[in-house]
């Protein structure tokens, strides 16, 4: 999807050009490639109380209110509807309680991805030699396939075949992010299912406890097969100064990585992502620089950080708190067509309700009930599921034709998580409209 078709897409399928917002006015000229400033601009909340609803979206409150009680959603829940157009409250049900929002953080690690890297930014693996070492050079791509590898792999061996080497090591540098720790809220148990260690070098997206070592690997093989004497075990070190670039491969745009990533909910691309733009934004590629970077980000949006707190990039953090308020303030902000050729990609990437291969899928049991059914197709959302937590977050045209905005969070049902699951996309499907 090119930059230019998406940008557009997501503007003019949700919001007309008309009158920007005080803070989204701000949003508008927060460069893009830019480290964030040291200033943060706290705005207060793009959501305004309605002096009246119109017909639909009195039965879109009126419902909720009753449906919200329902009890496979538990006792704690934090859930919102606006307007897409007005940025007008349609319903609120403890909007500004900040709970675990398992994958919804990812909206915000997302925003501040695109807004600090841009959307064309692409990820770069190098190989690079000297003193007949051959050294992989991570660049923080989790995209990186051994296809990607193969087509290094056969440059690097023709180079050297006229350098003429009878044998090369072959190292790995993953430098550029510091050695792998756990975020706050997190424990070992997540390793390697969950999400890998994470590193700045990786193949195939392989889930083991050293993906860079794995990756050299690989890559030692694939120059072995292009007739490359290769000695040695692989092991980690840093490229010198003086290392000849043999080979690099670029990921594609952040555009897409960011479209994917949501699409299917990649935990370990989200933390490479805030690791990343911690580091373009000046700072170490640590979790709590990252996610400093991600509140910096927010805030200069505008949008509401009052009981905001996060821990890393992907949601698996179980200290996470962010209330349903917010999530909408981040998915109207994305929504804007002023904000469409940086944040427009974000929308893009929303699962959409029975999209096979998406976390809105059938494969997932998702939409396929007597009262949600009628929603396929017509809901984009993000999904978010921790034992204790689960979220949906997203965007549905209603019954008065106008695009609306809606975040629920539950925490803490007794439900089973599918039955819980049937329950948030039932309220989906009532901001829809189709379930009157």
């Amino acid at each position: 999807m090119s930059n230019s078709s998406s940008a557009g897409h997501a503007g003019s399928r949700h919001r007309g050009r008309g009158t920007i917002r005080p803070a989204l006015r701000r949003a508008a000229v927060i460069a893009v490639t830019a480290p964030v400033a040291g200033t943060i601009l706290f705005g207060t909340s793009a959501f305004a109380a309605p002096a009246t609803l119109d017909p639909a979206e009195q039965s879109i409150a009126d419902n909720l209110d009753v449906r919200v009680q329902d009890t496979r959603l538990g006792p704690t829940l934090s859930g919102v509807v606006i307007d897409a157009d007005s940025g007008g409250l349609v319903w609120g049900h403890d909007a500004t309680t900040a709970l675990m929002p398992a994958s919804n953080t990812k909206l915000a690690t997302s925003t501040a991805a695109l807004t600090i890297l841009g959307p064309d930014h692409r990820f770069t693996t190098k190989a690079v030699y000297g003193d007949g070492v051959v050294t992989l050079v991570g660049g923080g791509d989790r995209t990186l396939t051994s296809a990607d590898l193969d087509t290094m792999a056969r440059t690097v061996a023709a180079v050297l075949k006229e350098a003429g080497p009878s044998s090369v090591q072959v190292r790995v540098d993953d430098s550029l992010f510091p050695a792998p720790t756990l975020a706050t809220g997190w424990n070992d148990g997540y390793y390697p299912d969950s999400v890998a260690p994470v590193r700045a070098l990786v193949v195939d997206g392989r889930h083991v406890t050293d993906t860079s070592v794995d990756a050299g690997r690989t890559f030692a093989k694939l120059l072995a097969r292009r007739g490359v004497t290769v000695t040695g075990g692989v092991a980690r070190a840093t490229a010198g100064t003086g290392a000849a670039l043999l080979a690099q491969h670029q990921s594609g745009a952040l555009s897409d990585i960011v479209e994917h990533m949501l699409k299917v909910s990649d935990n370990d691309i989200a933390e490479t992502l805030l690791r990343a733009t911690a580091l373009a934004a000046g700072r170490p590629a640590t979790f709590e620089d990252g996610t400093a970077v991600v509140r910096q980000v927010l805030g200069q949006y505008g949008v509401s950080l009052t009981g905001f707190e996060i821990h890393d990039g992907s949601g698996l953090s179980r200290a996470n708190r962010i209330p349903a308020r917010t999530i909408a303030d981040i998915l109207d902000l994305a929504d804007t067509a002023a904000n469409g050729p940086t944040l427009g990609y974000i929308v893009d990437g929303l699962p959409v309700a029975g999209e096979a291969g998406s976390t809105l899928g059938p494969e997932w049991g998702r939409f396929d009930t007597a009262d949600s059914r009628c929603a396929v197709g017509r809901v984009s959302a993000k999904t978010g599921t921790l034992t204790g937590a689960i979220a949906l977050s997203g965007l549905t045209k209603a019954g008065d034709g106008r695009w609306k905005i809606f975040s629920f969070i539950e925490n803490d049902s007794a439900a089973d998580p599918a039955a819980t699951k049937d329950a948030l996309d039932g309220l989906a499907a009532t901001v829809n409209g189709c379930w009157a």
